[in-house]
Parts: structure tokens; sequence; C-alpha cells
């Protein structure tokens, strides 16, 4: 009944799910180690302590998430309910696109309904109780409206083109549906902040001060015009702080979050924009978006190997050959690689955080820049001790302490 296929995707989920519990306990065990001495005097001993415990509630609301979140797709995948699934749809449509996109919109919504309650809770439990929340029910129903609709729009119509490139073109499918999705991807690059970031919040320009004057001062000093930088008002939702460089050329745009404007001194806020043109200095930005276009171009290869792979779609339960079924067993399958390459981009990201903090260190901001990020780092309750394996699955950005590390030792360098 059950053929190779489907036990190497048992394997995978159940091994995925293993090994991130087990540096999920990891991280949360290190927690408790002692302060490393470059972070010492970050937090007071009741603010450390309330970290800990943040850290440990956000742990606890992992683990049933994931453990229910594995059970469901498991019972799925055992009682051959993806296959059901299409089975009814195709009584209603013979059409492949058609079916496509109603098998895979009918599970987006039942996955989303699934998360819904653990990001309820997450929202207005844990982050309400540690007071970051400041998001209302009818912000974040707004929100689950929005995702939905840009959902529907994007996500429908990247899955319309690609069965509707594979019905038309064969085999060469995939170099089509690449190319569409790296114009698209690049479409976003460009204009993302003036078109998407405006559905969920208002970008204002920042206003003629001391601020603009400071940030004004060092592009002159450094090279680097700043004509669009925005105020974005992230106090919506969290009263967690953040900056972001977006777009390029002519396009690129700094924003700052109104929550950083707070908590940080205009030198403080000047380094952390020293830090984010560093990135763009260093083409980091362009380097990126290019190691995601190979990534994509290979996986759409591979997928495009195995597409016509029978075995795919009964690994699911199906005796037919199903584009939409052979899809989702080729996921799981390619999850194993994608853990890999999302390893290397995570090695690439740290290696990115380094060189920019360099950059703003190399221009008179490291003291500004480590003073900022240690007042970020306070506000946010983030792990001061996260264990290394917890670091090299899932930060993009090194560990506070290494980064005032690598910042101290290249002042002392100059």
């Amino acid at each position: 009944m059950y053929n190779t296929f489907f036990w190497i995707i048992i394997s995978i989920l159940v091994f995925s799910f293993i090994l991130s519990q087990i540096i999920d306990y990891l991280n949360q065990k290190n927690r408790n180690k002692k302060i490393p001495k470059e972070l010492e005097g970050i937090f007071s001993e009741a603010e450390y302590e309330k970290s800990q415990k943040y850290g440990k509630a956000n742990y606890q609301l992992n683990v049933p998430e994931s453990a229910v979140g594995l059970s469901i797709i498991l019972i799925i995948l055992f009682t051959g309910s993806f296959a059901h699934l299409n089975t009814i749809i195709e009584n209603y449509t013979q059409n492949p696109i058609y079916s496509s996109l109603i098998f895979f919109g009918i599970l987006m919504f039942l996955m989303d309904i699934f998360q819904t309650p653990f990001s309820l809770y997450s929202i207005f439990g844990i982050e309400e109780k540690f007071g970051f929340n400041t998001m209302t029910l009818s912000t974040f129903i707004t929100d689950k409206l929005k995702s939905w609709g840009l959902g529907l729009i994007l996500g429908g119509g990247i899955l319309y083109a690609l069965v509707w490139f594979y019905l038309q073109t064969g085999e060469n499918f995939w170099l089509y549906i690449w190319a569409t999705i790296t114009g698209l991807s690049f479409f976003m690059l460009m204009f993302y902040s003036n078109l998407i970031v405006p559905l969920f919040n208002k970008q204002t320009p920042l206003e003629t001060g001391e601020l603009r004057k400071a940030i004004d001062s060092f592009g002159a000093k450094t090279g680097f015009q700043i004509q669009n930088i925005y105020v974005i008002d992230g106090s919506k939702r969290s009263t967690k702080a953040n900056a972001y460089f977006t777009g390029i050329g002519p396009k690129k745009r700094i924003v700052l979050y109104d929550t950083l404007l707070k908590e940080l001194s205009t030198n403080e806020i000047v380094a952390v924009l020293a830090h984010e043109i560093g990135h763009y200095k260093k083409k980091h930005t362009l380097i990126s978006f290019s190691s995601s276009v190979i990534e994509t171009g290979v996986m759409l290869y591979i997928f495009s190997l195995f597409i016509e792979n029978k075995e795919l779609s009964a690994a699911l339960g199906s005796k037919q050959t199903s584009f939409q079924l052979g899809l989702i067993s080729f996921g799981i399958l390619y999850s194993p690689i994608s853990m890999i390459l999302g390893l290397l981009q995570n090695t690439m990201s740290r290696k990115n955080e380094y060189q920019a903090d360099k950059f703003a260190g190399e221009n008179g901001m490291s003291e500004e820049l480590i003073s900022g990020l240690k007042k970020l780092s306070k506000k946010d309750l983030i792990n001061l001790t996260p264990h290394r394996l917890h670091v090299i699955f899932n930060y993009s950005h090194p560990p506070l302490a290494e980064r005032i590390s690598a910042l101290k030792k290249n002042e002392n360098e100059q």
C-alpha cells in the first residue's frame, strides 16, 4: 500500500521534527548559562529573569504547536487524505489549472486555520503578557484578510503560471516559471515597500530636523545619497524596534520603525543606518537576490525531473499522476536539500552582518552601534546565550556577544 517514497517522506518529517526539538531544547537549556562578559550590565537581575521567562513561554508554545502539526500531517498521509481531496476536486472540474488552484487554496486555508489559535495565543497571550503587543483584534483580523487576498493574487498567480507552463511547454516548463519567478522577485525587490507595505502600515518621510541632518551628514561622508528615508508605524502592532533597507538604484529606501526612534539616540540611529548602508555598499542585497534566483532554478530543474514520476503521486495515495500531489511529495523530499541550502544562506548572512557592522565601525560608529544593539536587545528580551546549534540552524544574524566582540576587535585594529 505504501511505496518507498512514502516511507522516505515519513522519515524526513519525523527526523526534521526530532532535530528541531533537540535544537530548541538545547537552546532553552543554554539560557541558564552565565551572561558573557561583553554583555554584563545589559540586564538587571529582574530584567534577566524576565527575559528567561519570555524565552521559556515561547519554547513551551512551540513544542505543542510542532507536535500537533506533525501529528496532523502524519494522519493525512497515512489516511491518504491528500488523494481523497484531489479526487473530490476532480469530480467537479477536469481542468488541471483550476483543480490545482482549488486544491492548494483549500490546503492553505486549512493550514492557516490550524495556525491561527497558536498565533492568537502568541500575540495576545505571550507578547501581551511581556509588554510587546500593541495589536488589536481588529488589526489581527484585517491583517489576516489582507494576507489571504495577497496569497490569492500572488500565490495563485504563480501557481497558475506554473501549471500553465507545465501543460504548454512540457519538460522545459521549469525555465519559463523560473524566469517568471525571477521577474516577480526583482519587481518585489524594487517596489515591495511602495506597493505591499502600505497595505499593512503607514510610511511617512522622515521629517527635517536633528536626525535627518545627522543622517544626511553621514551619507555625505560615506558617499551615499540618502533621499528616501521613511518612518513606519511599527508601534501599531508591537513595541519591538527595527530598521531595514530595501530596493536598489533609484528605488533604494531606508525604513525606520517609529519604535526605534523612541528607543535610540540620534547617534545610535545613525549607527544603525550606517550598518544598513554597509549592506548596500557591500552589495549584499544583490548577492542575496542572485543566490535566491540560482537556488530557485536548481529546485525547479530537479522538480522537472520528477514531476512525471507516478511514484510521487502514489506516495500520497493516488493511482494517477497528479501535478499537485507530485508537487507536495517533491516539496517534502526536497526539504533536506533546502535545509542544507538554508544553513549555507544563514552562514553567508551572518558573514554579511559582520561586514555591515565593520563598515559602520570604519566610519567611526562602533561605540554607538554597540550601545544601540545593547538597548534593543534589552528592550526585546533577546536570548543572550543562544546554543551554537540554534545559531547555526536559525540565526541570520550573529549572536549579540559575537557582534560586539567583532566590533571591538575591528576598532582596536584601526
